[in-house]
């Protein structure tokens, strides 16, 4: 079972710990018009490999073995990010049934839901947290 954790959490779990990790299972496209997180400030970089393939929105069927590529290792703390929380559980979810033991879900993911207005950002999530983040 894949735990939810708060982006306060996992903030602070990338600050102290050398093993934590994030791959934002996002697009290209979210990358680039919504932002990343900026893991500078802790000597680290998320890593960026899509759950989904845009435009298709497949499962990328090659997600664990470009995490591997990435330099992650199955004894890391890896934390999954996408926009809302619900495509990095699925991606948690996959590490985990591939030999990463220790993998966690991001809740709310980066944006979170939507407010009443219906914009993201706002309510919950990365950027609700006021974490560091950038536009790539």
């Amino acid at each position: 079972m894949v735990e939810n954790v708060t982006p306060a959490a996992v903030w602070d779990a990338l600050r102290t710990d050398p093993d934590a990790q994030m791959v934002d299972v996002r697009t290209d496209a979210e990358w680039n018009f919504v932002g990343i997180a900026d893991l500078s400030e802790v000597n680290k970089a998320p890593a960026l490999i899509p759950w989904q393939v845009f435009p298709s929105m497949q499962v990328n069927a090659a997600f664990t073995d470009q995490m591997t590529q990435a330099g992650l290792k199955p004894e890391n703390k890896i934390y999954f990010l996408c926009r809302s929380g619900v495509r990095s559980m699925a991606a948690a979810q996959a590490a985990i049934a591939a030999g990463f033991a220790h993998a966690y879900n991001i809740a709310d993911g980066f944006e979170g839901p939507p407010d009443a207005s219906g914009h993201r950002g706002v309510t919950a999530g990365w950027k609700a947290s006021d974490l560091p983040w950038r536009q790539r």
